[in-house]
């Protein structure tokens, strides 16, 4: 055959190739990215980059160091996976936890240990950050199952962070920069023994998460001292022991601690404390807080102060507030009193049943110190709810620029014309 021939040959053997590999590309499956491997044994100093889909598997206290950081991709399971020792992670520089909707990552522990007798937790530590955290991202993230007692040998307690004594159960989240920059959003946070977060420093945004089943004999799921000015928005907070925000001017740091909490929806809280120091939103010593659009659906108090002078900035405002009781002890435990706060436009029930907000989905009748969440509970609200276009949208929130962190500018929601966390579907 000569070459001319031949030439004309590969030719059309090229193209019928390319015609059968261009027919086929539309019918063609994506090509499957190799599973990636676990990582076995991870204790110690940990930085750079926890990559997508990875499990990691947490054997020992971790620590990121002063100066360094660690970033956590979409779909990452962080798993601690011994009992004895109980991690915690200890956070000198900065985190980022950056899952999405779809793929969130995960602080967790093996499933079999998931039972009903550890429904509070107490198997890993929590996240312990030091005054050099400079940013510290929570971002479509799971946390669960924590909250373990600290020991002499703890790193939280030779670090001297968070209340640096042995036999303190530690709380998911602790942060202690007043310089600093933290934001957790779109995430959950269930099962854990003690309080959700115990800030006492930064410029924070706490937006559009989910608590449940947080804290045992105390347990706030969001605590807030001296030196933390925040916004706090959007979120579901079901059957904390305490109080879903507890907020105080507590430490005498500057900044003095300033919260804007708007549009959280707070359910059954307070129920299972022994003790009666609050039960939805606690203010005390000092602090400025100015709270719109909350909605607080069968908790055992309503917005309470210390019944001392001071105990709340003058400048603080109170708006917009709806509340719903089950049980004429509910009911009672909200009116106005010296202890309670009532603000403007609040709609309050006088009797059971008044102002049902008319959730999608969540009998309003269930024990109030029930603290088994059924996630197909759903606290939209219907049409026809009270709360539908009774919120207030015209007031200043801190953050509504923006923090800048690691390049990425997390702004905090806008108002919604409603009261309470979600809207209609």
């Amino acid at each position: 055959m000569n070459q001319s021939k031949m030439k004309q040959l590969f030719m059309l053997s090229a193209l019928a190739a390319f015609l059968i590999t261009g027919c086929s590309d539309d019918k063609s499956e994506p090509t499957p990215i190799d599973n990636k491997p676990t990582e076995e044994s991870v204790s110690g100093e940990v930085s750079g980059t926890w990559t997508k889909g990875n499990t990691y598997k947490v054997t020992g206290h971790i620590q990121i160091p002063e100066g360094k950081s660690l970033t956590i991709e979409e779909g990452v399971t962080v798993l601690f996976s011994d009992s004895v020792i109980k991690p915690e992670v200890v956070v000198k520089g900065n985190l980022y936890s950056l899952g999405t909707a779809a793929a969130p990552v995960k602080f967790t522990v093996p499933d079999a240990w998931k039972t009903t007798g550890n429904l509070f937790g107490n198997l890993w530590g929590g996240l312990i950050a030091a005054p050099t955290s400079a940013e510290f991202v929570m971002s479509n993230t799971i946390l669960e199952y924590g909250g373990a007692v600290t020991t002499d040998e703890s790193p939280s307690v030779k670090a001297k962070l968070y209340k640096a004594l042995p036999g303190e159960h530690v709380p998911v989240i602790y942060y202690s920069n007043i310089s600093g920059k933290l934001v957790v959003v779109n995430s959950t946070i269930r099962n854990f023994n003690e309080d959700g977060f115990y800030i006492e420093g930064g410029k924070v945004i706490i937006a559009n998460n989910t608590f449940n089943t947080t804290g045992v004999s105390g347990g706030d799921a969001i605590n807030i001292k001296s030196g933390v000015q925040a916004d706090v928005a959007f979120n579901v907070v079901y059957s904390p022991n305490t109080n879903a925000l507890k907020l105080s001017n507590s430490g005498d740091r500057t900044p003095q601690a300033y919260v804007v909490g708007y549009n959280n929806t707070i359910i059954n809280a307070g129920w299972r404390r022994p003790t009666t120091k609050g039960g939805s939103i606690w203010l005390e010593k000092g602090v400025r807080a100015d709270l719109y659009n909350n909605l607080l659906a069968n908790d055992r108090f309503g917005i309470k102060k210390e019944n001392v002078d001071k105990s709340v900035d003058n400048r603080s405002v109170i708006n917009n507030t709806l509340y719903y009781g089950a049980t004429e002890e509910g009911v009672k435990q909200f009116q106005p009193s010296v202890e309670i706060l009532k603000g403007s436009n609040d709609l309050i029930s006088v009797k059971v049943g008044d102002n049902d907000p008319k959730f999608v989905n969540y009998p309003l009748t269930t024990d109030n110190k029930n603290a088994t969440f059924n996630s197909a509970w759903d606290f939209h609200l219907q049409a026809g709810s009270p709360a539908l276009g009774k919120g207030k949208t015209s007031f200043t929130r801190l953050y509504a620029e923006g923090l800048v962190i690691n390049g990425v500018t997390y702004k905090s929601p806008a108002p919604a014309d409603y009261i309470g966390a979600l809207g209609t579907k």
